[in-house]
């Protein structure tokens, strides 16, 4: 099997000459945002886990809403095990990759964004360079293939699963102590049976120049943890430039989400981030995201009070309807959207 046939049907025309209806796409893509190369790469801030600093972590989370996280805990051999299973079952065929990868998991396509079940949004204006497996981390111990391609995946995943929870209740906690935030403010504000890991495969091809791998986006996690492969693209948005975070083995990316931003009252500030294709290689991260309990509601001296059931579909209201997220601003207190 040659590599295009891994891809979706769309994506194998990355290596030929842009078709109109590609052109056209592409044009759609780039028109909502900020096409300017990055400035510059820039090393972000690190965090120790294994020493955490209340007072730096709070300054990190405030100044740049992102952050290198060092110490975590997760052995070097899971992270390699489980990057070589990610691109073993993104290189089947895309046909295979439709009929194994199954309830609970979904694979995706041409958008970042999933419906509640996980299913691709379709309908959206906008296509991004990327395919991905999504991972409900309650509900994997359903997932069951006697397919040897994936022997070993969904053990790899529960174990990667459960240290990523630990981190991410780990920072919050500390990020609760930071804000001061009273127990009725913090109950609920994160939910671990609510963590889910993405797998995404960005195509490499003459597309590069005129594509997003992902396009410019907040996350609507209270936190997202990323494990980015050495090829780079991840870009940020800070003092008024976009800035590229350098891939370092072994560490992993942290950053703000949406819900963080609307619990701190705006103090920890959710961060604008995208993903830039390479001409030359195919780019894999694996990231992990934890959201507030389902039903509760986030109140704030900044916003009307919410769940993130309310948010998840004003988002996906406005991404079919406006072509992209317009976020927390819909829920502004006195904000005229």
């Amino acid at each position: 099997m040659s590599n295009l046939e891994s891809y979706p049907p769309v994506f194998r025309q990355l290596k030929a000459s842009t078709p109109p209806q590609l052109a056209e796409l592409n044009n759609n893509s780039n028109s909502m945002g900020d096409t300017a190369q990055a400035s510059s790469s820039v090393d972000i801030p690190v965090v120790d886990l294994e020493c955490l600093s209340l007072e730096k972590l709070g300054e990190v989370c405030k100044e740049w809403g992102i952050f290198r996280l060092v110490n975590h805990g997760i052995p070097p051999s899971l992270l390699s095990k489980l990057e070589e299973h990610v691109k073993r079952v993104l290189s089947l065929s895309f046909e295979s990759k439709q009929a194994l990868l199954t309830n609970p998991l979904s694979y995706f396509w041409g958008t970042p964004l999933l419906t509640p079940t996980g299913a691709a949004l379709r309908g959206a204006l906008n296509i991004n360079w990327l395919e991905g497996i999504n991972v409900p981390l309650c509900h994997l111990q359903q997932f069951e293939s006697e397919d040897p391609r994936l022997h070993n995946f969904r053990h790899y995943l529960e174990e990667y699963g459960r240290h990523l929870s630990r981190i991410a209740t780990t920072l919050f906690e500390a990020m609760v102590k930071n804000l001061n935030l009273g127990p009725k403010q913090s109950e609920s504000s994160l939910d671990e049976s609510t963590g889910f890991i993405r797998v995404y495969r960005y195509p490499s091809g003459s597309l590069a120049d005129e594509a997003w791998g992902m396009m410019e986006h907040t996350d609507s996690s209270v936190l997202s943890i990323v494990n980015q492969d050495q090829v780079g693209g991840l870009e940020f948005f800070k003092d008024n430039e976009w800035l590229l975070v350098n891939p370092i083995s072994g560490t992993l990316v942290v950053n703000i989400g949406d819900m963080l931003q609307a619990i701190s009252d705006d103090q920890y500030m959710s961060v604008k981030h995208r993903v830039r294709t390479n001409k030359q290689a195919e780019r894999f991260s694996i990231c992990y995201f934890v959201f507030p309990a389902k039903d509760s509601v986030i109140r704030s001296s900044k916003y009307k009070p919410f769940t993130y059931t309310d948010f998840q579909q004003q988002v996906q209201h406005d991404t079919k309807t406006l072509g992209y997220k317009v976020g927390l601003q819909r829920f502004k207190l006195n904000a005229a959207v």
